[in-house]
């Protein structure tokens, strides 16, 4: 219970230290239209093949030819690299940003905390698992009551929604492995669990599908028994200024993530190619680990997230219904 109160008293924290500075700096530089009538849109994403869409838009300019099409005007992208969906979160709040990518967790965090955002699109599903170093951990059981620290990339994350899911299937408190966890991104937390200066590692696409060819680790039960492939991992998230203040700009996102996913499924070599750089893959294993996500405007099991995080403490917020999380362009559940 210490854990869950911390947590929320945590976040609120930031969000109140952020939104004072924002009412004393008038801030807003991420508005959709600046003040020389030109548009904008900053733009923050994270790590790892789930983001394979967002990095075809940036390298391709999807969204500025989408947005050139429709006007004939010009629009300015920012792309900012962040750690975790709480440095999305921040920066939301503070202004700087007004489109991001995270795990659908902490965006429903953001809706409820109402940051000024929601889900404008899904962007991919991808399967998640833990590994460990240690033979005798067999099932994520057998970690708790135990000291055992556990690599994740943040509290409040999807990773950490997902373990405290996948422990309530089997039986247990869902903030009963809450202390153990470690805040590393994806690329740190590989290496942490390599090197054995932590045991466990939860993670994603591609880290996990190293982790899985790397005969000195073991799989950890029980992740993958409570979200799929199939259920939504990333979604974009865009704020209600950019969508009410410059529609034009708002589409063109849209238009441009979508254009990206269909590049993926049209051209798998050829996005595989693109992307495996950021990846540090080889264009082989890019594409092998790209054709084992889903990757779709469409969201799926956001809201039934959103409850579990309503009712087992995550969120102070009850949702009552898909809506409140969406804008009414996206389709799904």
């Amino acid at each position: 219970m210490k854990m869950k109160i911390g947590m929320k008293r945590a976040f609120a924290l930031v969000l109140s230290s952020v939104m004072l500075c924002m009412s004393l700096a008038g801030c807003g530089g991420a508005a959709g239209s600046t003040g020389d009538g030109t548009s904008q849109v900053n733009i923050a994403y994270q790590y790892g093949l789930a983001y394979a869409p967002v990095i075809i838009a940036k390298e391709q300019g999807l969204i500025e030819k989408a947005y050139e099409e429709a006007t004939g005007k010009q629009l300015t992208v920012t792309w900012n690299q962040m750690s975790s969906g709480a440095d999305i979160n921040t920066a939301f709040v503070s202004g700087s940003i007004n489109v991001g990518f995270m795990g659908i967790a902490p965006a429903i965090t953001g809706v409820a905390n109402q940051v000024g955002y929601k889900v404008f699109t899904g962007l991919s599903g991808q399967e998640h698992g833990m590994m460990t170093s240690n033979p005798d951990i067999k099932t994520i059981g057998d970690l708790v009551g135990s000291d055992k620290q556990i690599a994740l990339v943040n509290i409040g994350s999807i990773q950490h929604i997902i373990l405290a899911k996948a422990l309530a299937h089997a039986g247990f408190d869902a903030h009963s492995l809450d202390s153990n966890i470690v805040a590393m991104k994806h690329p740190d937390g590989m290496s942490s669990l390599v090197s054995g200066s932590i045991p466990c590692h939860l993670t994603s696409n591609p880290y996990l599908y190293q982790e899985q060819d790397n005969e000195s680790l073991y799989p950890v039960e029980g992740i993958a028994d409570v979200w799929s492939v199939e259920s939504s991992f990333i979604v974009g998230i865009a704020s209600q200024d950019l969508k009410d203040g410059d529609p034009q700009a708002y589409e063109a996102v849209c238009k441009g993530i979508a254009q990206a996913i269909e590049y993926i499924k049209a051209n798998p070599e050829a996005a595989a190619q693109l992307t495996c750089e950021f990846n540090g893959n080889t264009p082989e294993d890019e594409l092998k680990y790209m054709q084992k996500g889903n990757y779709s405007v469409e969201t799926t099991g956001i809201f039934d997230l959103a409850t579990f995080m309503s009712e087992n403490g995550f969120v102070d917020k009850s949702f009552a219904g898909y809506g409140d999380l969406v804008f009414d362009n996206v389709k799904g559940n």
